[in-house]
């Protein structure tokens, strides 16, 4: 029996008996019509496959949710379109129903509760209308130009369980635009208000409080994603900005956003100041403008208000589901909310003892409000990195379980769900890990954490093709990474594309310089940065990384098996022998497989001496 994850269309026409009773060869040559110039066409675009035709029924199913919902947009604001000079008693209307979950196969014919939601959901649906399952509307986030109206929880026939139904507002809308209003990536055209908020100036006075402008940016940014009608750009690719005089205009231009909003953040015992300016990018003009002065117990409140406020100014419509989600509280512990941004603060550092001091702080939020979904989420990306550095103590469980607790929390955690697919794709379910994956980036296609996180298990996984496109997608929304950037350049050179691979090793290698700058206790960039000089055939600087990567880390795994990596390319065995000695007290089962795989040492497989470290290995 094969089973995959499917997105199924189930569309019927209403009130086919009537109209065939009325007039039978119209209707048939009605229908067909619409079928030849409409539907077949739109099913193809968005690569759909039939998968039966009934009288007046379709069963259509498509690998990717957006194109579904997509599809069953267009053909209904078409069908309007098309019903506009036709009588309302000899109208062709369709309802249609939405549904992703699991599916059997069987020859070309599917199966199982994923098709039986679809089509009970069709049976719901309002004449010309769609309407979709939550778990649809989950994987939709905010990709595309659509309203979506919570019909709340539907008890519907022969299906075990309440379904959560969401019905598509299609007034206004024409055909083009219900597919253009993708999550903006930079470089695109703006599909809707869009906007880039810069990190906030910490005007405390102390540099310990940098933690928390961070955070409150952090957040502002987290709840303007959940706008579906606003386009914003993610935090990993602003906080380039962090320490620096900013032009609002150059901001605007590079990521082709209208608007700008900034900032400043002054935290004083219980008190908190949060200056905050709305600025169009186009001319630089000022929108709007407001301080605001509060006690830090009423932080979620004042971040709601400048979250609205941004969504009142730039006219964009807050879907009830959306200010619910705003208006959610995450804690009602402000100390744990404080230990949480203290902790994200930390673990964005990469750096084994960054994250160590990150994990106590998750756990010390946990500890003071046990129900807090984001603390768990952050336990969980420590615990990966953590597990990746070989520390000691820390396995795939410690991953999947804080992730599935924070699940568990807040279901709509994209972060959380890349956590979780990692784990899934170490414990070598990596189609269950895809799926934990593309929900994330369901729920935020600006995640850079999931983009990174999938990239790597494709990698890891065989599927080289994906893996190009998340890392692309990742340093899209990162520029300044250099990690994606040397991936990327692995991954081209895996795949025989020699000359990208070496122009993205150069990028990779002048992006870690500028990391390296911001961060002179962080060796990992210059590991890695190192094997990228290698391979443009840099000999002396590739050394001079090596060595400066062991002075600022001479215990971090990570960084001694990347050096190690570089010294095997470059044939220098004894040197490539005396760091792997010292990476072997740290190296767990899953890392030491990496030796006999790892290209990188293939010309000393045959060295009686490297034979030799490879038995003390084990």
């Amino acid at each position: 029996m094969e089973r995959r994850l499917a997105a199924i269309l189930a569309a019927d026409v209403v009130g086919y008996s009537r109209l065939m009773g009325v007039n039978e060869a119209a209707t048939l040559s009605a229908l067909n019509a619409h079928r030849k110039e409409l539907i077949d066409a739109k099913i193809t675009e968005h690569r759909g496959r039939i998968v039966k035709l009934t009288g007046d029924g379709i069963l259509v199913e498509f690998s990717s949710v957006v194109n579904a919902v997509a599809c069953a947009a267009e053909i209904q604001v078409k069908m309007r379109e098309r019903n506009a000079d036709v009588p309302q008693s000899r109208r062709i209307e369709f309802r249609v129903g939405v549904n992703v979950g699991d599916v059997i196969v069987e020859g070309d014919d599917i199966f199982g509760d994923g098709v039986n939601v679809a089509a009970r959901l069709e049976g719901i649906a309002m004449p010309g209308g769609v309407a979709v399952s939550g778990a649809v509307r989950e994987h939709i986030g905010n990709r595309l130009n659509l309203a979506f109206e919570d019909l709340g929880e539907r008890n519907l026939k022969n299906i075990e369980r309440p379904v959560r139904v969401y019905g598509i507002n299609l007034d206004s809308l024409t055909a083009a635009e219900t597919s253009g209003g993708e999550a903006h990536t930079p470089g695109q055209p703006e599909q809707k208000p869009s906007i880039a908020v810069l990190p906030f100036t910490n005007m405390s006075g102390d540099p310990e409080q940098e933690y928390f402008a961070d955070g409150i940016t952090e957040d502002i940014i987290t709840d303007l994603s959940k706008v579906s009608g606003l386009s914003v750009i993610a935090r990993n690719s602003v906080f380039a900005y962090k320490g620096k005089h900013a032009d609002v205009q150059e901001v605007g231009r590079r990521f082709n956003v209208s608007k700008v909003l900034e900032g400043s953040v002054r935290m004083a015992g219980q008190r908190v100041r949060i200056n905050a300016q709305l600025i169009e990018a186009r001319d630089g003009t000022h929108l709007w403008a407001d301080r605001y002065d509060r006690d830090l117990t009423d932080i979620f409140t004042l971040q709601d208000e400048i979250t609205k406020t941004i969504v009142e100014q730039l006219k964009v419509k807050l879907l009830p589901q959306e200010k619910k989600s705003i208006e959610t509280v995450p804690t009602f512990s402000v100390d744990a909310y404080n230990y949480c941004l203290r902790g994200r603060h930390l673990f964005y550092l990469h750096t084994t003892p960054h994250v160590l001091l990150a994990q106590r702080m998750f756990m010390k939020a946990v500890e003071l409000d046990p129900v807090y979904a984001r603390a768990y989420a952050g336990l969980a990306d420590a615990a990966f990195f953590l597990y990746l550095n070989d520390h000691e103590g820390v396995t795939v469980s410690d991953i999947l379980d804080a992730s599935t607790k924070a699940l568990e929390l807040d279901p709509a955690l994209a972060d959380a769900h890349a956590s979780h697919g990692i784990a899934l794709h170490h414990l070598d379910r990596y189609p269950e890990a895809v799926i934990e994956f593309e929900r994330a980036l369901a729920i935020d296609p600006n995640s850079f954490w999931a983009c990174y996180l999938y990239a790597y298990a494709a990698r890891d996984a065989g599927d080289l093709e994906t893996s190009v496109k998340m890392d692309k997608r990742a340093s899209e929304i990162n520029p300044d990474d250099c990690g994606v950037r040397f991936n990327l350049s692995q991954v081209y050179e895996e795949l025989g594309r020699i000359e990208e691979s070496r122009e993205m090793a150069r990028s990779g290698i002048e992006a870690a310089e500028r990391m390296s700058a911001r961060h002179p206790d962080v060796s990992l960039p210059i590991a890695i940065g190192a094997g990228a000089l290698v391979r443009l055939g840099q000999r002396t600087r590739a050394l001079e990384w090596c060595a400066r990567a062991m002075a600022i880390a001479p215990d971090d795994p990570l960084t001694l098996y990347n050096v190690a990596c570089s010294y095997a390319l470059l044939g220098e065995l004894d040197l490539t022998l005396d760091v792997l000695e010292r990476w072997r007290p740290r190296a767990n089962a899953k890392t030491k497989s990496w030796i006999r795989s790892d290209t990188d040492f293939a010309q000393f497989l045959n060295q009686p001496r490297f034979q030799e470290f490879l038995d003390r290995l084990d």
